[in-house]
């Protein structure tokens, strides 16, 4: 087996009683569920911050079900794993974001305001937007331009004798989104500009001081930006036009009103910000090409490969580990019945690792998607439905092409020896990553 983690620390597996697991591959009608498991204890927080990606489902495996009922954040929560939970949670319109994530998350990944917070015609609204700017033209127009920073930064590697390859990337993709996205800030703030959207991501699972210090960041950042769309609506400088970034800042409500400066800024780094974070897949990815060199060549030469190569580094890496969400209206689900504000915890990283769904799901096998168009709910490492109908990331397309540029072109011209390091990777750090950034040695770049 190839395993990627040291899961040392995770509470040994179980048996899984698994949950109707026909339809739980097909998304067809699904047995009633008897009873929904809970977990006696006064609150679970605490066990999450310490168990990380796996503490859905080690309780899913100790009790035997894909779903059971706990206390966070000091009330009570449905936690679930599997298609049919994706399916249900993705429902349009079943479940609102208000009040699903800790301030602690949502000042760093979201903030007020932002698309994701919206509900009914207002977010469908916002998110034509977002799938306009990121339709899939856009994505391969961003996987082009990440391509040739990844090549100019590349040239320059030989005289560092060590390279880390999560600042390289976040380098990269912070110059090329900046660049597709037109943002007019001075190409001298964008070293900082783009280390401050790595700190929102670095820290969005933290609390106290280092969560405290990556807000401090974001405000800068936010600052910044502000600045420029100030400037672009007051006419003292001129965004260019059909931009992303003029886009944003004139785009109007379903009032026909503008946004507030504060909501353009929370936008564009919804933008911005996703595209940075698409370094620690390709740290994964990386490290997947390292961990299977027998790979690599066809990763180079197979565009289908390097995409099927993709999509299992998604599957198989930790990125999200879980995703809420409060009810908008009561509703019955598998003779269940669920109240109004209650609040559900969808676990992205426990369905991407169900055996239910995966076969031998901790093996590194690409060949699985070589042949199988996953569906909307069982590949989700970014959210599961239809993003033009619900709250799934609008940016996963480009993720998904930029990885598939940025590791081919990684396979095919980067020559490099691994460095000592630690690379392990620990399912109880949120979120996580090779311990050393990846750490590459005597890397150029082959003509």
């Amino acid at each position: 087996m190839n395993s990627f983690y040291d899961t040392s620390r995770d509470e040994p597996d179980r048996p899984i009683a698994q949950m109707d697991d026909e339809s739980l591959r097909t998304g067809g009608s699904a047995k009633a569920l008897d009873t929904i498991p809970k977990e006696e204890t006064i609150d679970a927080t605490r066990a999450f911050f310490q168990e990380g990606y796996r503490f859905v489902s080690n309780r899913c495996e100790r009790f035997g079900s894909d779903i059971f009922e706990t206390r966070l954040l000091g009330g009570p929560a449905i936690c679930m794993r599997g298609a049919q939970a994706a399916e249900m949670f993705y429902e349009p319109e079943r479940m609102t974001r208000k009040g699903a994530l800790p301030m602690s998350t949502l000042k760093l990944l979201q903030d007020k305001g932002s698309v994701a917070t919206l509900d009914g015609p207002a977010h469908h609204h916002r998110k034509a937007m977002f799938l306009d700017l990121l339709s899939p033209a856009h994505a391969e127009a961003i996987a082009r331009r990440a391509a040739e920073e990844l090549e100019t930064r590349a040239a320059a590697w030989p005289r560092l004798h060590r390279v880390r390859l999560i600042d390289e990337f976040h380098t990269i993709l912070g110059q090329a989104i900046f660049e597709w996205a037109k943002v007019p800030v001075p190409r001298d703030e964008l070293p900082r500009l783009i280390d401050e959207l790595a700190a929102m991501i670095a820290n969005s699972g933290t609390v106290g001081p280092k969560n405290w210090w990556a807000r401090a960041r974001r405000r800068r950042a936010e600052r910044k930006i502000r600045r420029a769309v100030d400037r672009v609506r007051a006419g003292f400088i001129e965004a260019e036009q059909e931009s992303p970034f003029s886009q944003i800042v004139w785009h109007r409500d379903l009032n026909g009103h503008l946004l507030p400066p504060e909501t353009c800024v929370v936008e564009l780094l919804n933008i911005l910000r996703p595209t940075v974070a698409i370094a620690r897949f390709m740290v994964f990815a990386v490290h997947a090409l390292s961990q299977r060199p027998d790979m690599r060549d066809r990763v180079a030469k197979d565009a289908d490969f390097a995409h099927a190569f993709v999509q299992e580094v998604r599957r198989v890496y930790p990125f999200f580990p879980v995703v809420g969400g409060v009810a908008r209206q009561a509703f019955e689900w598998r003779g269940h019945h669920f109240e109004k504000g209650r609040f559900f915890l969808l676990d992205l990283y426990g369905t991407d690792h169900h055996s239910a769904l995966w076969p031998d799901p901790e093996d590194f096998q690409p060949e699985r998607f070589v042949t199988r168009e996953p569906s909307p709910f069982d590949l989700i490492p970014q959210g599961a439905g239809d993003p033009a109908q619900d709250h799934r990331c609008a940016g996963e397309w480009v993720t998904i092409a930029v990885m598939t540029k940025l590791i081919g072109v990684f396979a095919e011209k980067i020559d490099y020896r691994p460095s000592s390091q630690d690379d392990s990777i620990d399912l109880q750090e949120m979120p996580a990553g090779p311990q050393s950034g990846m750490t590459i040695k005597d890397a150029r770049l082959c003509h």
